[in-house]
């Protein structure tokens, strides 16, 4: 079981061009810094993964065990800005992010964001991973199930680590394509308080956090 599983996530690792890593923010086809496709106008999560590139609108339903073996759901948090986040104990990029998910969670948890690790890897790694830096958020962990658990956002095989963030009543606002960086993380998190507050909606969010990160400049992501 465990070697089949790590040969499925390196096959999905390779089909992303797994070393190249990227912002995506989820925007309208119109607009020019468009790099992901659009959330599907009405579909479930279920539904939109059929329709490749196409994100659902709403944070898709899936359940795995968390770091005691307790099956939790990923909507175990309404009413919280979820910023769910998918990575792996063997991708440097996303060991690398870590600290700052961590400082994000301890900054604005009391704000109403909630990170939510999702480890697509084998069970017993992630928790021998998990004691030895100290995560303190939640962290779902699943092997073929989180695949599956990947497969619900409709992306296909881009590559880890990936995050999606939502606003206070579960829609998708921000999808972001690998490791995140403070400057990236400010953006995104303002992005959410607007939708929040009522000031944008999570098009002209995306729009906005698409500028904004764009006149960041990028840095290095190796290994």
């Amino acid at each position: 079981m465990k070697a089949s599983v790590y040969v499925a996530v390196a096959a999905i690792a390779a089909a992303a061009g797994f070393l190249v890593y990227r912002y995506a923010v989820v925007m309208p086809r119109t607009a020019a810094e468009t790099s992901v496709a659009p959330a599907a106008s009405q579909a479930s999560g279920s539904e939109s993964a059929e329709q490749e590139g196409a994100l659902p609108t709403t944070l898709p339903e899936f359940t795995l065990g968390d770091l005691s073996g307790t099956p939790r759901s990923i909507r175990s948090w309404p009413g919280k800005s979820m910023i769910v986040n998918f990575w792996a104990t063997w991708c440097a990029p996303c060991r690398r992010e870590i600290p700052l998910l961590r400082e994000l969670q301890k900054q604005h948890g009391a704000e109403g964001f909630q990170i939510v690790g999702v480890a697509v890897d084998i069970r017993e790694d992630v928790v021998k991973y998990a004691q030895e830096i100290g995560i303190d958020y939640p962290v779902l962990i699943g092997e073929q199930d989180g695949i599956d658990a990947v497969n619900t956002f409709g992306q296909g095989s881009i590559g880890f680590p990936f995050t999606v963030f939502t606003d206070n009543q579960g829609r998708i606002v921000l999808f972001h394509l690998g490791e995140i960086h403070k400057e990236q993380a400010d953006v995104l998190l303002g992005a959410v308080r607007d939708v929040n507050s009522g000031k944008l909606t999570p098009e002209a969010a995306r729009v906005v956090a698409a500028k904004q990160l764009a006149a960041i400049e990028p840095k290095s992501s190796d290994g």
